[in-house]
Protein backbone atom coordinates (compact mmCIF):
# COMPACT_ATOMS: atom_id res chain seq x y z
CA UNK A 1 0.00 0.00 0.00
CA UNK A 2 1.41 3.40 -0.97
CA UNK A 3 1.14 6.39 1.36
CA UNK A 4 -1.34 7.98 -1.07
CA UNK A 5 -3.51 4.88 -0.86
CA UNK A 6 -3.20 4.84 2.92
CA UNK A 7 -4.18 8.51 3.16
CA UNK A 8 -7.22 8.00 0.94
CA UNK A 9 -8.27 4.96 2.93
CA UNK A 10 -8.04 6.73 6.27
CA UNK A 11 -9.86 9.81 4.96
CA UNK A 12 -12.71 7.64 3.76
CA UNK A 13 -12.92 5.93 7.13
CA UNK A 14 -12.95 9.19 9.04
CA UNK A 15 -15.57 10.84 6.84
CA UNK A 16 -18.04 7.98 6.34
CA UNK A 17 -19.95 8.10 9.59
CA UNK A 18 -22.70 5.86 8.30
CA UNK A 19 -20.26 2.99 8.17
CA UNK A 20 -19.48 3.50 11.85
CA UNK A 21 -23.17 3.39 12.67
CA UNK A 22 -23.55 0.06 10.91
CA UNK A 23 -20.51 -1.22 12.73
CA UNK A 24 -22.35 -0.42 15.93
CA UNK A 25 -25.31 -2.31 14.54
CA UNK A 26 -23.13 -5.31 13.81
CA UNK A 27 -21.86 -5.28 17.37
CA UNK A 28 -25.42 -5.19 18.65
CA UNK A 29 -26.54 -8.01 16.37
CA UNK A 30 -23.58 -10.11 17.39
CA UNK A 31 -24.86 -9.79 20.94
CA UNK A 32 -28.49 -9.11 21.76
CA UNK A 33 -29.71 -9.49 18.20
CA UNK A 34 -27.32 -12.19 17.04
CA UNK A 35 -29.98 -14.87 17.18
CA UNK A 36 -31.84 -13.19 14.34
CA UNK A 37 -28.84 -13.57 12.03
CA UNK A 38 -28.41 -17.18 13.02
CA UNK A 39 -32.03 -18.18 12.54
CA UNK A 40 -32.75 -20.75 9.80
CA UNK A 41 -33.83 -19.14 6.55
CA UNK A 42 -32.69 -15.68 7.62
CA UNK A 43 -32.03 -13.32 4.77
CA UNK A 44 -35.49 -12.73 3.27
CA UNK A 45 -37.26 -9.36 3.19
CA UNK A 46 -39.12 -10.06 6.43
CA UNK A 47 -35.95 -11.05 8.23
CA UNK A 48 -34.14 -8.00 6.91
CA UNK A 49 -36.92 -5.74 8.15
CA UNK A 50 -36.84 -7.42 11.57
CA UNK A 51 -33.07 -6.99 11.82
CA UNK A 52 -33.25 -3.34 10.79
CA UNK A 53 -35.92 -2.69 13.42
CA UNK A 54 -33.75 -4.30 16.13
CA UNK A 55 -30.81 -2.18 15.04
CA UNK A 56 -32.80 1.03 14.89
CA UNK A 57 -34.52 0.50 18.22
CA UNK A 58 -31.27 -0.38 19.97
CA UNK A 59 -29.36 2.60 18.56
CA UNK A 60 -32.16 4.98 19.50
CA UNK A 61 -32.17 3.56 23.02
CA UNK A 62 -28.35 3.57 23.29
CA UNK A 63 -26.97 6.39 21.10
CA UNK A 64 -23.73 6.34 23.12
CA UNK A 65 -22.60 3.26 21.19
CA UNK A 66 -22.16 5.29 17.99
CA UNK A 67 -19.09 7.35 19.06
CA UNK A 68 -17.72 4.25 20.79
CA UNK A 69 -18.07 2.23 17.59
CA UNK A 70 -16.51 5.03 15.56
CA UNK A 71 -13.57 5.16 17.95
CA UNK A 72 -13.07 1.41 17.75
CA UNK A 73 -13.22 1.47 13.97
CA UNK A 74 -10.75 4.32 13.79
CA UNK A 75 -8.36 2.62 16.20
CA UNK A 76 -8.55 -0.65 14.27
CA UNK A 77 -7.89 0.99 10.92
CA UNK A 78 -5.10 3.20 12.28
CA UNK A 79 -3.46 0.13 13.82
CA UNK A 80 -3.57 -1.63 10.44
CA UNK A 81 -2.18 1.48 8.74
CA UNK A 82 0.70 1.67 11.22
CA UNK A 83 1.57 -1.98 10.75
CA UNK A 84 1.58 -1.76 6.97
CA UNK A 85 3.80 1.34 6.98
CA UNK A 86 6.02 0.50 9.95
CA UNK A 87 9.33 0.89 8.11
CA UNK A 88 8.40 4.26 6.60
CA UNK A 89 7.28 5.57 9.98
CA UNK A 90 10.11 4.31 12.17
CA UNK A 91 13.07 4.79 9.80
CA UNK A 92 14.58 8.17 10.72
CA UNK A 93 16.20 10.70 8.45
CA UNK A 94 19.89 9.93 8.93
CA UNK A 95 20.96 11.53 12.20
CA UNK A 96 17.50 12.67 13.35
CA UNK A 97 17.41 10.23 16.24
CA UNK A 98 18.09 10.19 19.98
CA UNK A 99 18.19 7.64 22.77
CA UNK A 100 19.36 4.14 21.86
CA UNK A 101 19.68 3.83 18.04
CA UNK A 102 19.26 0.06 18.45
CA UNK A 103 16.40 0.29 20.94
CA UNK A 104 13.62 -2.29 20.90
CA UNK A 105 10.84 0.34 20.95
CA UNK A 106 10.70 3.42 18.74
CA UNK A 107 8.93 6.61 19.81
CA UNK A 108 8.29 8.63 16.66
CA UNK A 109 7.80 12.33 17.37
CA UNK A 110 6.07 14.64 14.89
CA UNK A 111 6.87 18.18 15.99
CA UNK A 112 7.02 21.82 14.95
CA UNK A 113 9.64 24.18 16.39
CA UNK A 114 6.98 26.91 16.56
CA UNK A 115 4.72 24.76 18.73
CA UNK A 116 4.84 25.72 22.44
CA UNK A 117 3.53 22.31 23.49
CA UNK A 118 6.39 20.63 21.66
CA UNK A 119 8.79 22.24 24.11
CA UNK A 120 7.27 20.27 26.99
CA UNK A 121 7.06 17.22 24.76
CA UNK A 122 10.78 17.57 24.06
CA UNK A 123 11.54 17.48 27.77
CA UNK A 124 9.33 14.41 28.19
CA UNK A 125 11.07 12.47 25.41
CA UNK A 126 14.51 13.28 26.76
CA UNK A 127 13.40 12.11 30.20
CA UNK A 128 12.00 8.93 28.66
CA UNK A 129 15.23 8.19 26.77
CA UNK A 130 17.23 8.71 29.98
CA UNK A 131 14.94 6.46 32.02
CA UNK A 132 14.60 3.66 29.45
CA UNK A 133 17.77 2.61 27.63
CA UNK A 134 15.72 0.48 25.25
CA UNK A 135 13.93 3.46 23.70
CA UNK A 136 14.84 5.01 20.37
CA UNK A 137 13.48 8.50 19.67
CA UNK A 138 12.81 9.19 16.00
CA UNK A 139 12.25 12.85 15.16
CA UNK A 140 10.06 13.88 12.25
CA UNK A 141 9.99 17.57 11.42
CA UNK A 142 6.35 18.45 10.80
CA UNK A 143 6.31 22.20 10.07
CA UNK A 144 2.66 23.20 9.86
CA UNK A 145 2.42 26.43 11.83
CA UNK A 146 4.38 29.03 9.85
CA UNK A 147 6.96 29.65 7.11
CA UNK A 148 9.50 30.13 9.90
CA UNK A 149 8.70 26.59 11.04
CA UNK A 150 9.61 25.29 7.60
CA UNK A 151 12.94 27.12 7.58
CA UNK A 152 13.80 25.81 11.05
CA UNK A 153 12.90 22.27 9.95
CA UNK A 154 15.21 22.55 6.93
CA UNK A 155 17.99 23.80 9.20
CA UNK A 156 17.46 20.84 11.52
CA UNK A 157 17.81 18.37 8.64
CA UNK A 158 20.98 20.15 7.60
CA UNK A 159 22.19 19.72 11.19
CA UNK A 160 21.42 16.00 10.89
CA UNK A 161 23.55 15.76 7.78
CA UNK A 162 26.34 17.54 9.63
CA UNK A 163 26.12 15.08 12.52
CA UNK A 164 24.84 17.73 14.94
CA UNK A 165 21.10 17.17 14.96
CA UNK A 166 20.76 16.88 18.72
CA UNK A 167 22.75 20.07 19.27
CA UNK A 168 20.48 22.10 17.04
CA UNK A 169 17.27 20.38 18.14
CA UNK A 170 18.03 20.87 21.83
CA UNK A 171 19.10 24.48 21.26
CA UNK A 172 15.82 25.28 19.52
CA UNK A 173 13.76 23.97 22.43
CA UNK A 174 16.03 24.86 25.33
CA UNK A 175 16.28 28.52 24.39
CA UNK A 176 12.90 30.29 24.67
CA UNK A 177 11.70 32.62 21.96
CA UNK A 178 9.41 32.81 18.96
CA UNK A 179 10.65 30.96 15.92
CA UNK A 180 11.94 33.36 13.28
CA UNK A 181 14.69 33.58 10.69
CA UNK A 182 16.91 35.48 13.11
CA UNK A 183 16.40 32.96 15.90
CA UNK A 184 17.07 29.99 13.62
CA UNK A 185 20.34 31.59 12.49
CA UNK A 186 21.27 32.19 16.13
CA UNK A 187 20.60 28.52 16.99
CA UNK A 188 22.64 27.40 13.96
CA UNK A 189 25.55 29.30 15.48
CA UNK A 190 24.82 28.01 18.98
CA UNK A 191 24.88 24.42 17.70
CA UNK A 192 28.17 25.01 15.90
CA UNK A 193 26.86 24.25 12.40
CA UNK A 194 28.61 25.21 9.20
CA UNK A 195 26.65 28.36 8.37
CA UNK A 196 27.44 28.38 4.65
CA UNK A 197 26.46 24.74 4.28
CA UNK A 198 23.27 25.26 6.27
CA UNK A 199 22.34 28.30 4.15
CA UNK A 200 22.72 26.21 0.99
CA UNK A 201 20.77 23.33 2.53
CA UNK A 202 17.76 25.58 3.09
CA UNK A 203 17.02 25.14 -0.60
CA UNK A 204 18.20 21.54 -0.99
CA UNK A 205 15.70 19.40 -2.95
CA UNK A 206 16.52 16.29 -0.89
CA UNK A 207 15.68 18.05 2.37
CA UNK A 208 12.51 19.55 0.91
CA UNK A 209 11.51 16.05 -0.19
CA UNK A 210 12.01 14.77 3.36
CA UNK A 211 9.77 17.48 4.79
CA UNK A 212 7.17 16.66 2.15
CA UNK A 213 7.31 12.97 3.08
CA UNK A 214 6.84 13.80 6.76
CA UNK A 215 3.81 15.98 5.99
CA UNK A 216 2.27 13.30 3.79
CA UNK A 217 2.96 10.64 6.39
CA UNK A 218 1.41 12.70 9.15
CA UNK A 219 -1.68 13.43 7.09
CA UNK A 220 -2.03 9.78 6.14
CA UNK A 221 -1.99 8.94 9.84
CA UNK A 222 -4.66 11.56 10.52
CA UNK A 223 -2.44 13.74 12.69
CA UNK A 224 -4.17 16.99 13.54
CA UNK A 225 -1.46 18.85 15.44
CA UNK A 226 1.84 18.75 17.26
CA UNK A 227 3.32 17.14 19.14
CA UNK A 228 2.05 13.75 18.00
CA UNK A 229 3.66 10.44 18.83
CA UNK A 230 3.59 7.02 17.23
CA UNK A 231 4.47 4.24 19.65
CA UNK A 232 3.87 0.69 18.53
CA UNK A 233 0.30 0.56 17.24
CA UNK A 234 -0.80 3.71 19.02
CA UNK A 235 -0.95 7.38 18.12
CA UNK A 236 -0.82 9.86 21.00
CA UNK A 237 -1.84 13.45 20.27
CA UNK A 238 -0.69 16.49 22.20
CA UNK A 239 1.76 16.96 25.05
CA UNK A 240 0.54 13.80 26.78
CA UNK A 241 3.33 13.80 29.36
CA UNK A 242 6.08 11.45 30.48
CA UNK A 243 3.82 8.92 32.21
CA UNK A 244 1.63 8.41 29.13
CA UNK A 245 4.66 7.97 26.90
CA UNK A 246 6.22 5.50 29.32
CA UNK A 247 2.98 3.50 29.45
CA UNK A 248 2.76 3.43 25.66
CA UNK A 249 6.33 2.15 25.44
CA UNK A 250 5.58 -0.60 27.97
CA UNK A 251 2.48 -1.60 25.99
CA UNK A 252 4.41 -1.68 22.70
CA UNK A 253 7.21 -3.72 24.26
CA UNK A 254 4.73 -6.24 25.69
CA UNK A 255 2.94 -6.54 22.35
CA UNK A 256 6.25 -7.17 20.64
CA UNK A 257 7.14 -9.91 23.10
CA UNK A 258 3.76 -11.55 22.66
CA UNK A 259 4.12 -11.34 18.89
CA UNK A 260 7.55 -12.96 19.02
CA UNK A 261 6.26 -15.71 21.32
CA UNK A 262 3.30 -16.40 19.06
Amino acid sequence: MTMADARAKLAKIMETRVRAIWLAAAVVLAGAGGAVLAAPGAGGPADKAAIEKIVRDYILAHPEIIPEAMSRLQNREVSALLKSNRAAIETPFAGAVAGNPQGDVSVVVFFDYACPYCRQGHADTLKLAAADKGVRIVYRDFPVLSPASDEAAMASLSAAQQGKYSRFHNAMFDNPGKVSHERTVAMVRTAGLDELRTAKDLGAPALKAEIKRNLELGRALGLTGTPSYVVGDRILSGAVGFDALQAAVAEARQARKEGAAG
